[in-house]
This record gives structure tokens, C-alpha cells and sequence, in this order.
């Protein structure tokens, strides 16, 4: 056997040790490489690149080395790169032109069954949310404040759902769920919209709720419908500049490998997990928005809940303590809901629990917007006699409708005994 032929077969066998790895790694037998694991990986390939003139291709990590589309091939003692979009498009950064969505599950048969299920369940939540829209615009009395926002809430939850459902709805009747790079973007980007200008909008709601109980005679003066809108304003333009700063940075990462998202929607956790660059910095950007968006709203919240709390031990009527209890508790009840929902997907590890997490990843984004208007509907007096006002001017046209069809059906009538 010549030096050359053993120079092969030793790189060979390097070659399919490092494929290996590779494998396992991709199939979560090893979701971590421990250090030992990690230096023989290292020196295996730094001998085969000092022995061979290997390449390895800019922006992939050594672990994510042989997933990347640039892997190097042999020919004799020389080594040919072959280009690629993440070479040769520096700009774009990413070689991953699409993604594929796992979905909630690979069975057929279930995809089959969840699909109306969830078809309903969007159709609820489009329905109900218009309808107490609609019920709040026609209703001059639900012109104030709280409901402004309520209606505001309505129709950034009616944008919330749609930004998952129709999408997830299709992915169940598809053999293949892919997604495009700017598909997936795009998604995301109107998810982290919605959901931060919804807790923007729930800390604003806790405030209005606050100046009502703590301060009832100045109420009307404070919460002006001028100040009312531009705090909706402010709400939304939060949530679309917080979405913005972290989206933009974490699809311009470099993706060359892996391209498998083990969810239904694009998240953020499982689409910067695919990156062969170094994730750190975006991160600690997401790090910082939930922080500084969704934490501060929250304290927002309690803070607002303990003034209230303080306002209404200062009331001496126990009726009117219930009164004021009443006006909170379905907000409450909301946030609750929300937050709750939302912490316990983010607040834990998906990557060992992933049915688990994608279970859960369904309320706050799907179910939740759904329940909110039962929610402030169910013991709200106000909406409850809306809503048969509604219903009355319903009966009242319909009858007038009947009275000209008797009378039309009555002149045929004669018509035919004339002729």
C-alpha cells in the first residue's frame, strides 16, 4: 500500500467519523457536544485541512461544518470549493432559500381531524372579535375609553390568529410544509408585532382601569378620546420598532445547513437554533426586547392592579368595592390568560419537551384570541344590553321586511284573479 493510498483511506475514515457526528447531532442523540467530543473534532479536521488543503466554508461553525452546502471536495491533494449563494451573495448572508415546518404532527390521519377543529376555531375568533367590533361602533354609549381599547384589542387579536392559523390550516392538508426564507420572515415579524403591541396595549388597558377606580372625577378629563388614540398609537408603533430591532438582525444570520423547524410557525428559538453563525448577539436582542416590551408591561400591570387594589380598600360600600372588583376582573382574567400562556412556553427549554412546547405555543396565539371577547363579554352589563339592542333592531327590521312581502304576495294574488 503506497503513503498516498494510506493518506486516503485515513482521511476516509476521518471523513466518515466527522459524518458521524454530524448525524447524530442532526437527530438530537447528541443535542450538545461535550469537550472532549468537541477537540477530536477539532483535531481531526485540522488534520485533515493541513494534510489535504481542506476549506471550510466562511460563516458555518465546525460542528455545523458538514451540513453546510460548501463542503469541500477531494480531488487528489488539491481541493475545490464549490460556490454557493452564502460565497458568493455576502450580502444576504444565507444559502436557506426555504424552510420546512414540521407542524403539530406528522400523522395524517390526526392532520385530518385537527384541521376542523381548528377551522372553527379561527372562524370564532374572526367572528366574535368583528362582531363585538361592529357592536362597539354602532353602540354610542360604548363610545369611552375602555372600550376603545377593548374594540383596539379585538382587531389586533383578529391579526394575531391570522397571522398562524391560515397558514397552519393549509400545512394540514400538505404532504411537504414548506415556507420560504421571506415567508417565514414575514411571519414572524407580524407574530412579534401583534403579540408586543398586545402587551402594550394590556398595560395601557391596566392603566385605564386604574385613573377609573383611583380617580373617577377626573376620568373624563385625563382619558380624553385624543390621548386615548394616541396611547393605541404608541402601543402599536412599540410593538412594530421592537418586532423590527430583533427580527431584522436574526434572519441575517447565516443559515447554510439545517433547515427543519420543529414547529408549526416560524418561532424565533427555532429558527436562530438553525444558524451556523454565532447566535449570541441576536440572542441577547430578544433577550432585551422581552425584557424591556413585555416585562415592563407586565410590571406596568401589577403596579396599576396594586394601586387599584390600595383604591379600592379605601371604599367603604361593600357593593361599591364589588362594583369596582367587577370592572377588573375580566381584564385580569385576560392577562392572566395571556401572560401566563406566554411565560410558560418561553420561561423553559423546548428543545427536550418539543409536543409539549408546541401544545402550549397554540393558546396564547390561537385560543386566546378567541376567548377574549367571551371574556369581557360574559359578565359585562354594558355589552350584554348592546347586544340585545342588536338583536331587537334585528327583529324590528325583519318584520318590516315580512309586512312588504305579505303586501307584495298580495297584490300577485290579485293580479292573478284579475287575469
Amino acid at each position: 500500500m503506497s503513503v498516498e493510498d494510506g493518506g486516503r483511506r485515513n482521511r476516509q475514515e476521518v471523513m466518515i467519523e466527522l459524518q458521524e457526528l454530524g448525524n447524530a447531532r442532526d437527530s438530537n442523540r447528541h443535542p450538545r457536544l461535550d469537550s472532549q467530543a468537541t477537540n477530536g473534532l477539532k483535531e481531526a479536521t485540522v488534520k485533515i485541512g493541513t494534510s489535504h488543503h481542506l476549506q471550510v466554508p466562511d460563516g458555518c461553525h465546525l460542528v455545523t461544518w458538514l451540513n453546510c452546502p460548501d463542503v469541500a471536495t477531494f480531488s487528489g491533494r488539491a481541493t475545490q470549493v464549490a460556490p454557493s449563494r452564502s460565497m458568493e451573495q455576502h450580502e444576504n448572508h444565507t444559502s436557506v432559500d426555504m424552510f420546512i415546518l414540521l407542524g403539530l404532527s406528522d400523522e395524517k390521519e390526526l392532520q385530518l381531524i385537527l384541521f376542523p377543529v381548528f377551522l372553527g376555531i379561527y372562524l370564532v375568533t374572526l367572528i366574535w372579535n368583528l362582531g363585538l367590533i361592529i357592536v362597539i361602533k354602532i353602540n354610542s354609549n360604548l363610545h369611552t375609553p375602555m372600550y376603545l381599547f377593548l374594540s383596539s384589542l379585538s382587531f389586533i387579536d383578529i391579526c394575531y390568529s391570522s397571522s398562524i392559523s391560515p397558514r397552519m390550516l393549509s400545512d394540514f392538508l400538505r404532504g411537504e410544509k414548506r415556507i420560504s426564507f421571506m415567508a417565514c420572515a414575514t411571519q414572524y415579524f407580524v407574530i412579534a408585532w401583534m403579540g408586543l403591541a398586545e402587551c402594550c396595549l394590556l398595560a395601557t388597558m391596566a392603566y385605564d382601569r386604574y385613573i377609573a377606580i383611583g380617580s373617577p372625577l377626573q376620568y373624563s378629563a385625563i382619558m380624553v378620546p385624543g390621548r386615548c388614540w394616541k396611547m393605541i398609537a404608541g402601543a402599536c408603533a412599540s410593538g412594530f420598532l421592537s418586532s423590527l430591532v430583533h427580527v431584522v438582525p436574526c434572519f441575517h444570520l447565516s443559515y447554510c445547513g439545517p433547515n427543519i423547524i420543529q414547529h408549526f410557525f416560524c418561532d424565533i428559538p427555532e429558527v436562530v437554533s438553525l444558524s451556523c453563525s454565532n447566535p449570541f448577539m441576536c440572542q441577547m436582542i430578544v433577550f432585551l426586547v422581552a425584557v424591556f416590551v413585555g416585562l415592563v408591561s407586565l410590571l406596568v400591570i401589577l403596579l396599576s392592579y396594586g394601586f387599584i387594589a390600595a383604591s379600592i380598600l379605601k371604599i367603604s360600600s361593600v357593593k361599591g368595592s364589588a362594583k369596582a372588583l367587577n370592572t377588573c376582573a375580566s381584564h385580569l382574567a385576560a392577562v392572566i390568560l395571556y401572560y401566563g400562556t406566554a411565560l410558560s412556553v418561553y420561561m423553559h427549554p423546548g428543545s427536550g419537551h418539543a409536543m409539549k412546547h408546541k401544545v402550549l405555543s397554540i393558546f396564547y396565539p390561537i385560543f386566546v384570541p378567541m376567548l377574549n371577547p367571551l371574556i369581557y363579554s360574559l359578565r359585562n352589563k354594558d355589552i350584554k344590553e348592546a347586544l340585545e339592542r342588536v338583536r331587537k333592531r334585528k327583529h324590528i327590521y325583519l318584520s318590516k321586511n315580512n309586512i312588504w312581502a305579505s303586501i307584495i304576495i298580495n297584490i300577485r294574488k290579485m293580479e292573478v284573479r284579475i287575469c
